[in-house]
């Protein structure tokens, strides 16, 4: 039996848990995920201080039109953002201002989408978070039907309703829901990891010890030669 092209209701990260994944970096989440989830770099905010943490309601629209993402903004839950499947275009801006300031006050936490948005300055002194693939003065069309609530591909990753979505400087990473809960104390240890290690390189620990093993595996040193 297939599903209709809305679906309403799925299940979603906890806020508990969402709550504690936005205190990390997006990259911190990528590399505990295995370097996967991390949508591509086109997509990226529209300003490098915006953030945002919260679970996946997925759009599918086709290019230029943002009829499904009215209704989408109308099903949406508080905590939830709109992950949209623009198909990469940028011909026209799928939202701006006026559909920006309705999902703030929605409690809608924010945007991600796979094309153009508009008003990117009025945006910003929103303080509304958007991550899209720049932005594009034309309008859109609403004109033609799409899918919400259902599997999409958004920047070269699969994206499921009720996901995790973290976005912030460096870009957007996206992470299954069955995941974030096993990935919050490896994200923890990282940042402990990490900032051990720059305090380290701070009193002139300079050396990657790993490097001369890569470099022999990689054949570039022979066995037992060193930088």
């Amino acid at each position: 039996m297939s599903l209709p092209d809305i679906v309403r209701d799925f299940d979603r990260v906890s806020p508990e848990l969402v709550q504690q994944a936005g205190a990390y970096q997006a990259a911190i989440l990528a590399d505990v995920n295995g370097r996967r989830g991390a949508l591509h770099g086109r997509i990226a905010a529209l300003r490098p201080s915006m953030k945002v943490a919260g679970t996946a309601f997925t759009v599918e629209v086709r290019p230029g039109d943002n009829l499904m993402i009215h209704a989408a903004m109308s099903l949406a839950k508080p905590g939830d953002v709109l992950v949209i499947d623009g198909k990469g275009d940028q011909t026209a801006a799928l939202m701006g201002t006026i559909m920006m300031t309705a999902c703030r006050k929605l409690g809608i936490a924010g945007v991600v989408v796979d094309a153009a948005v508009r008003d990117s300055l009025e945006i910003e002194e929103m303080g509304f978070p958007v991550f899209s693939v720049g932005t594009n003065p034309n309008g859109p069309t609403k004109q033609v039907g799409g899918r919400i609530g259902h599997p999409v591909s958004v920047g070269g990753v699969t994206v499921h309703p009720g996901d995790l979505v973290v976005g912030d400087a460096d870009g957007v990473v996206v992470i299954e829901r069955a995941r974030v809960a096993a990935l919050i104390p490896l994200a923890e240890k990282k940042v402990k990891d990490e900032a051990a290690r720059i305090a380290a390189i701070g009193q002139g620990d300079t050396a990657a010890k790993w490097l001369d093993a890569a470099l022999r595996t990689a054949g570039v040193l022979k066995e037992g030669e060193r930088l």
